[in-house]
């Protein structure tokens, strides 16, 4: 196999360039490998190079970067009742992902290992590059920082649970850079993939220390701490899935509720502990907003309404559950918006990674599974009682671990977890039409334009099956991201 169709090195062609975070990622033979690797300045513009090719890579409309697997995710999962707009239909009705022929398809799988080739990069050669010990550390475990989240998101999407069998045949795994002649590698093993995750991991953990970012958007030791805990988790390793959470969290507050109702599209909200920064200039990102954001007048396609069923859920004192409402314009009559997510004034919104919330949810997920009740029930309700929510009682009988996968579902909505989390639990999608008893819509009252209220039909999921008419099950291959054609033809290893 030729790497060249997935793994060549993305060279950086802005080496000059006065605005190290605003980089031109385009191939380019202008500027000679020498010279990208000679000094830690240089580096630095590889890892915000790569930084920006991961988010701001503009595929198509529905795949601008990184975004589109998160919206991918929620797309597939349980809560999110697409409309029919153009974008992420065809993930919905999972006819997409698993077809290795999908434009989709072979858009993740390039971006993931372009990262990966990148990262590799940087670490086989920052060593010698001119400049400060510091800086080469800090570079080269941001660096196995990239990498580890991009073969995080192999594990995570393209084989089941690491629980339900580690020594499955998942992805190949490269640590060392590609070039033309690179022959592909087989697939490796799920304990495979996650032991080079925990090492990049436990390598950068050291290698940052000491190292205090700009803005929430660079990788620093909170980040570390906060992907170990996502690790932890999908490994079964409870009790150090709870302790890299709380690192993790223990310098982001809970928002407050004004702030909760605010968008979702800022940086510098207190809970955020990762994200990625917008501007006016580098904003490709802020395109997911036009499928997320359903509320505001600028947006475009209001694809993503809420799962009527999914209302159900919240408790009325809960503060999220005033972001309900259902839709009175003429085309939509009767989907519910769920006002999460929200563009700023001028049209852009900062992507979230990361928050805090994900960090107590880990935690109490850890705690209940590792057997330690007492602390479970305490963190989960750290959680509920920020949001005005019920606090969980273990005499009602409610299943603990339960009630902490579904507060994931309610809290994490629309950030990218639906179809990892069914897939990490072994779950299954959980979709029914919005109808009674007797067959017929259940109709839901909208305002009018005189200030009144009427009655329509209330409108929910489209697609409560498999495209081959099956119920949805546990550990569906429906569920899997798929290999591309291209890269199966091209690897004989594989």
């Amino acid at each position: 196999m030729k790497l060249k169709y997935t793994y060549i090195l993305l060279a950086v062609s802005l080496l000059s360039t006065s605005c190290k975070d605003v980089l031109d990622t385009n191939p380019t033979t202008a500027v000679a490998e020498s010279e990208i690797y000679k000094t830690t300045a240089n580096v630095e513009t590889v890892i915000n190079g790569t930084w920006k090719y991961l988010n701001d890579t503009f595929f198509t409309y529905a795949n601008p970067g990184y975004t589109a697997i998160l919206r991918t995710s929620d797309a597939m999962g349980s809560d999110v009742a697409l409309t029919t707009k153009y974008g992420y239909r065809d993930a919905y009705t999972f006819s997409e992902l698993n077809n290795n022929r999908s434009y989709r398809v072979n858009s993740f799988w390039t971006m993931l290992y372009k990262v990966i080739d990148n990262a590799n990069n940087v670490v086989a050669k920052v060593d010698v590059a001119e400049g400060k010990t510091e800086d080469k550390d800090r570079l080269k475990g941001q660096a196995k920082v990239l990498r580890a989240f991009a073969y995080l998101n192999i594990a995570s999407f393209y084989q089941f649970s690491y629980q339900k069998d580690k020594n499955a045949l998942t992805a190949p795994i490269y640590t060392e850079p590609s070039t033309i002649d690179t022959k592909g590698n087989p697939r490796a093993t799920l304990e495979k993939i996650y032991d080079q995750i925990l090492s990049d991991l436990k390598d950068s953990e050291q290698l940052l220390v000491g190292y205090k970012r700009p803005e929430n958007y660079k990788i620093n030791q909170d980040v570390v701490q906060g992907l170990l805990a996502r690790t932890y988790l999908q490994i079964g390793e409870w009790k150090l899935a709870a302790q890299s959470a709380q690192k993790a969290r223990s310098n982001y507050s809970l928002m407050d509720s004004a702030t909760y109702q605010e968008g979702f599209n800022d940086l510098k909200n207190p809970e955020w502990i990762w994200g990625h920064k917008q501007t006016t200039e580098q904003d490709v990102a802020s395109y997911t907003f036009h499928y997320l954001d359903v509320s505001s007048p600028e947006s475009g396609y209001y694809s993503f309404m809420a799962d009527p069923y999914f209302k159900d859920l919240f408790d009325e004192s809960d503060i999220r559950y005033s972001l309900f409402e259902w839709d009175p314009v003429i085309g939509r009559e009767g989907f519910l918006r769920y006002k999460k997510f929200k563009l700023k004034p001028n049209q852009i919104g900062d992507i979230i990674y990361m928050r805090s919330s994900e960090m107590i949810l880990i935690e109490a997920e850890a705690y209940a599974r590792a057997g330690l009740q007492a602390d479970a029930i305490a963190t989960l309700n750290t959680l509920r009682a920020a949001r005005k929510a019920k606090l969980y009682d273990p005499n009602q009988g409610r299943n603990l671990i339960e009630e902490i996968l579904i507060e994931r579902r309610k809290e994490l909505w629309g950030e990218g977890f639906a179809l990892s989390d069914i897939i990490r639990t072994q779950g299954k999608v959980q979709r029914k039409l919005y109808i009674d008893e007797t067959g017929k819509p259940i109709q839901v009252p909208i305002k009018t334009a005189n200030g009144g209220t009427k009655l329509v039909n209330g409108q929910g999921h489209r697609v409560v099956k498999f495209p081959d008419g099956s119920n949805f099950v546990a550990n569906s291959p429906y569920y899997l991201f798929a290999v591309p054609n291209e890269e199966i033809v091209r690897n004989p290893n594989l």
